[in-house]
């Protein structure tokens, strides 16, 4: 359990530094330098203070509270679930490139144009898609009833999506008609 738990722990340091090292790159003219609103300042809060839990829970309470008394069955389906949204999110965020913005920011700045390529071409938010697939992956790997958490987070995602493609839909005017040939989420599906 602790090499599983060593893995999952390393994607999540993966993950961010992928982040991290592309916002760094960014070379374009950031969005409004005013200071962020209390609103802001406590949804970048609040992202880290999951991020944490999520580790410590990984470290610390692996299988808290478990599902299975033989949890190879879902340790396997979930690190297979985590690797896909690993890979899917990575992908989504190396696919905006410049167009990328901290999703606080509810802006299209100048200069960014609307990503349809590589995972765009299926899914229009495939770095939500794919964290909500590695978040499955994770707790079922971990064989934990946290994994229900994902419900609840799932609709908080839902309606983030929603109101990134008002703000989209009024940028560029071909996002009605990248709507109609893609799923928001899940390939095929939603």
């Amino acid at each position: 359990m602790l090499v599983l738990q060593f893995f999952l722990v390393m994607g999540l340091v993966v993950h961010k530094l992928v982040w991290e090292v592309l916002k760094r790159r960014d070379t374009r003219p950031q969005p409004d330098p005013t200071p962020p609103s209390p609103a802001t300042r406590l949804v970048k809060w609040f992202k880290m203070a999951v991020l944490a839990g999520i580790i410590l829970q990984t470290l610390f309470l692996p299988n808290f509270p478990p599902i299975l008394a033989n949890p190879l069955p879902l340790q396997v389906v979930g690190t297979l679930l985590y690797l896909a949204g690993l890979g899917v999110a990575i992908a989504g965020r190396l696919n905006l490139g410049d167009n990328w913005v901290d999703l606080e920011d509810y802006q299209v700045i100048p200069e960014q144009s609307l990503v349809t390529r590589g995972v765009y071409q299926y899914i229009r938010h495939p770095i939500y898609g794919g964290d909500i697939l590695l978040l499955l992956g994770l707790e079922l790997a971990l064989n934990s009833w946290l994994v229900l958490g994902i419900i609840p987070l799932t609709a908080v995602v839902f309606r983030q999506a929603k109101a990134e493609e008002k703000v989209l839909s009024r940028a560029f005017p071909g996002y009605a008609a990248y709507q109609q040939r893609t799923k928001m989420l899940i390939p095929f599906v939603l």
